[in-house]
């Protein structure tokens, strides 16, 4: 289980499994998806869930309930589109970089409503693209800093980064936001452990409307990997440990790789760090941190 997006306008969750994608209901059942979609087990093969969003310069959409995928298998890396009903089809292809990291829906539009994707372009240092729903691809920024995992677009009220990409630095620690000019900003580094397959990988907003249950995948690596060698499921925080944690609408949540550590990060003149769970000791985060408003169609 490497990475989760969603939930669909059916109410079930996509999940990346072993290589290939699955819809996972409300109950946990699961249903194969696209199976044409093929990337091997190993590769960060990271995916995102389309709401429904036109790219006004493109003249074209994202449409509601694709997938955008990370393709790691193709030299260069691009990304890989399977619509609702599993068609899938290459979107693009990101020249002058040798792999990709992260990935993200810009659904509130300060990047142009594009889809915003991630590499790494030397020691410490990232390059961010956006890519249209024609596949036209441009570079945002490079930022001195090692951004991957589960990317996110914060909300209008996380201020002052509303609309900006936020992202983690698992190495390091910290938690960044980056504007669409470029413009890297510390959020928060949270009292967690950092370092690789560690620190900080996955990031997630509550919904404005009470959450009905946050995600996270919990990916099965070599039992060589110990401590944290994973469960290779998906973990479920459910509504009721949210709000006796005090999760709020709006509120950043961050899933730690070492042990899937949930923090919650909220910003009024400082931004504040709490951690709301711990997950099973083995698990080893990846991906996406979903928080869903329901779960049912």
């Amino acid at each position: 289980m490497l990475d989760v997006a969603g939930p669909r306008s059916d109410g079930r969750l996509v999940a990346a499994v072993r290589g290939r994608l699955m819809l996972v209901d409300p109950s946990g059942k699961t249903t194969a998806f696209a199976p044409t979609y093929s990337v091997g087990a190993h590769p960060e093969s990271y995916i995102t869930l389309s709401p429904g969003l036109g790219v006004g310069g493109a003249h074209c959409d994202f449409a509601r309930d694709e997938i955008l995928a990370l393709d790691l298998k193709s030299s260069p890396p691009g990304v890989t589109r399977i619509d609702a009903h599993g068609k899938v089809s290459q979107l693009t292809k990101v020249k002058g970089v040798s792999t990709l990291r992260g990935i993200a829906l810009d659904t509130l539009g300060d990047f142009g409503h594009r889809l915003l994707v991630a590499a790494p372009v030397g020691k410490g240092k990232t390059r961010l693209f956006a890519v249209d729903c024609r596949g036209t691809v441009t570079t945002i920024a490079t930022v001195p800093v090692a951004l991957e995992g589960g990317l996110a677009i914060a909300p209008p009220s996380f201020r002052p980064y509303g609309g900006q990409l936020i992202a983690p630095d698992e190495g390091n620690g910290t938690i960044y936001a980056v504007s669409s000019r470029g413009r890297l900003s510390i959020i928060a580094k949270p009292a967690v452990p950092k370092g690789g397959d560690i620190g900080v990988e996955a990031d997630g907003f509550a919904p404005t409307t009470p959450p009905a249950a946050a995600y996270l995948a919990d990916r099965g690596t070599p039992a060589s990997a110990k401590p944290h060698a994973g469960t290779d499921s998906l973990l479920r925080l459910d509504s009721a440990a949210l709000a006796a944690a005090g999760v709020e609408p709006g509120d950043l949540l961050v899933g730690a790789e070492g042990g899937a550590v949930v923090v919650a990060v909220r910003c009024t003149t400082v931004c504040i760090a709490t951690k709301v769970a711990t997950g099973p000791s083995a698990a080893h985060a990846e991906g996406h941190l979903i928080i869903a408003a329901r779960v049912t169609p």
